[in-house]
């Protein structure tokens, strides 16, 4: 947590904001990170030709965020009781920021602009996809298993990147097969309406009343 995690008590009380984006920088022991930068390679080396060097990074940057600002409002909402006493969960790690590749891949590989063979781009489509929802039920069934290992995953912070991830990519083109005029364009007002977008919904996060204990 002095690392700079995210805790919903250390943002919304007192302020530490900056903790929505350096928590993707954390992490829980060596699996914990091994895993998200292996998951980090691989859905890098196919996203980077699709969005630059720049968009890679502001989609790791903003989806992160965006999968923070939502874990931050639920484990606030939610919060845990112990013995009648609240409890607020500290997250970390760049999951939210890897599920949000992977939902701008899977808009991004529906272009029709690709000078790929359509059928290669519809597996790539495929196995992005397969690795979202299988991550997902995954992490779901470990918190279910939670009273077992004691293990528990955060999975706001991995829909909300997801979700943030697809909704980046919407508007944009792949800049492979498009007018680099064009692409650089609809990135920087992508970039844009997502930083609005969250700052809007950072803006609420913050007016949500405290959890009573």
């Amino acid at each position: 947590m002095f690392w700079g995690a995210d805790r919903p008590d250390n943002v919304l009380l007192y302020g530490q904001w900056w903790r929505i984006v350096t928590a993707m920088f954390v992490h829980v022991g060596i699996l914990h990170i091994a895993t998200n930068m292996w998951c980090l390679w691989n859905l890098g080396l196919l996203a980077e030709p699709l969005m630059g060097s720049f968009g890679l990074f502001a989609v790791y940057i903003l989806t992160g965020a965006a999968g923070n600002l939502l874990s931050t409002a639920k484990n606030w909402m939610y919060p845990v009781h112990d013995a009648g006493a609240v409890v607020f969960q500290a997250g970390a790690g760049a999951s939210g920021a890897v599920f949000g590749i992977a939902g701008a891949l899977i808009i991004l590989l529906k272009s029709k602009r690709l000078p790929v063979p359509p059928e290669e781009v519809r597996k790539l489509r495929k196995s992005v996809i397969y690795f979202a929802v299988i991550n997902l039920v995954i992490l779901y069934c470990v918190n279910f298993a939670k009273g077992i290992t004691g293990i528990e995953v955060d999975n706001s912070a991995h829909v909300g990147g997801l979700l943030c991830g697809m909704l980046f990519a919407a508007p944009m083109v792949p800049r492979i097969g498009s007018p680099r005029s064009e692409f650089q364009f609809k990135l920087r007002l992508t970039v844009g309406l997502v930083v609005l977008l969250l700052v809007l919904f950072g803006f609420y996060v913050a007016h949500i009343p405290p959890p009573q204990s």
